[in-house]
């Protein structure tokens, strides 16, 4: 079996996801090939040089629909022999389009891909699609479905978060997120978007709030009780499947939850033999990968059991990993996962995460995963792991080595 090892990675600044936004302008078709056209420029990328183009996008209709990846190779400058899978694992579908290219190689089907995913979330609304188990009554009674919001205030509640406990891990983020761009940490990855005339849109991640603090935060009211408790009354949803709860704790708003914001990420994936033809040294070695389906109700505590997979599948333990990656969809997935592994913050998202930067849906598990390779070479550390949380239950991981 080959090894598949990742050569680079590369990704745009994320832009506010709303009509003043920066990114505003550019189509989902344009942002993603401007990925391809780095990844392309920056390994010279010559002709078929790669097997495939693995695109994830969770939000699958009017601009973003279609094979969106085959669309962005006709929109770039790759070669059009090399065809585009479109694919959606919801929160997941950068990292899976990651996953599905490192496992083709190591089964022998092509030497490389480029993967990753966008989201434009100004443009596509989110849940424009009409997902079934959300719209569809008979599926979202049997399954006890509840928005996001309200499956991370269930698990605040489950295992004892308070607000000041997300509003803390939010604080840090924000901090992480300001000492990481003040650093220049993000510079070997990121790709300045540009208009169709050359013309520089933006070349920093727009939705950070440095000055945020505690005072700040608590000023925010919750954001999904009304929801929960007065119109359609989720709350009451949650309790039928969760009786001893009693009453759910809504402590998430927009302060600490990921942000809605336009990004793109893409990751160059090769064998050995690949490298060696191209010219190109390897970064880093794709270890493991796994997938998971969890309780589709609670729906966000994926990470736990897919860690829990990923490492068994691996023959390591959590004390392998140098640092982590856990996709801050909302303070309480965060928390949980460092409460389930005794997992200090301080190799956790080193350098913010969504709720500082924002999370564009389909693009931020390959994000995570150029993030998660850089800080190891900058901090040189060995091993990392990175792992989100996914809607409808599920979680997804991936575990990188350095070489």
């Amino acid at each position: 079996m080959s090894e598949a090892y990742i050569y680079d990675a590369v990704r745009t600044p994320r832009g506010k996801g709303r009509k003043d936004g920066s990114l505003h302008e550019v189509t989902s078709v344009r942002l993603s090939a401007q990925i391809l056209n780095a990844l392309k420029s920056r390994n010279d990328l010559n002709g078929h040089a790669v097997e495939d183009v693995i695109w994830g996008n969770v939000t699958q209709v009017m601009e973003q629909g279609g094979c969106l990846a085959r669309t962005a190779v006709l929109a770039s400058d790759l070669d059009q022999s090399i065809p585009g899978l479109a694919i959606n694992r919801f929160c997941a579908s950068g990292m899976e389009a990651v996953n599905l290219a490192a496992n083709q190689i190591k089964g022998g089907a092509g030497d490389a891909y480029i993967a990753g995913g966008v989201e434009m979330m100004g443009r596509v609304a989110m849940g424009s699609d009409g997902a079934a188990i959300a719209v569809d009554p008979s599926v979202a009674m049997d399954t006890y479905f509840v928005p996001q919001g309200i499956s991370a205030d269930i698990i605040a509640t489950e295992y004892g978060f308070s607000r000041t406990d997300a509003d803390e891990l939010a604080v840090k983020s924000q901090q992480r997120a300001k000492a990481a761009w003040d650093d220049n940490r993000f510079a070997n990855s990121m790709i300045t978007v540009r208009d169709q005339n050359g013309l520089d849109i933006l070349a920093h991640d727009e939705y950070m709030r440095p000055q945020t603090d505690m005072q700040s935060l608590g000023g925010l009211n919750p954001a999904f009780q009304a929801m929960g408790e007065v119109m359609p009354g989720f709350d009451k949803v949650a309790l039928l499947k969760y009786p001893h709860l009693e009453k759910i704790n809504h402590i998430h708003h927009a302060g600490n939850s990921s942000g809605i914001v336009d990004g793109a990420a893409g990751v160059l994936i090769g064998s050995k033999a690949f490298g060696e033809k191209h010219g190109l040294k390897p970064r880093a070695r794709i270890r493991q990968t796994a997938k998971i389906g969890t309780d589709p109700t609670i729906m966000l505590t994926g990470p736990v059991p897919v860690t829990e997979k990923i490492l068994a599948d691996a023959g390591m333990s959590i004390k392998d990993i140098d640092l982590f990656e856990v996709n801050e969809a909302f303070a309480s997935v965060v928390l949980r996962f460092m409460q389930a592994f005794d997992v200090d913050d301080s190799v956790v998202n080193v350098n913010g995460g969504s709720i500082a930067m924002g999370h564009p849906l389909g693009a931020t598990g390959a994000i995570i995963i150029g993030t998660l390779l850089d800080e190891m070479e900058r901090a040189d550390k060995e091993v990392g792991l990175a792992t989100l949380c996914i809607a409808s239950g599920m979680g997804a991981a991936t575990i990188i080595e350095r070489v």
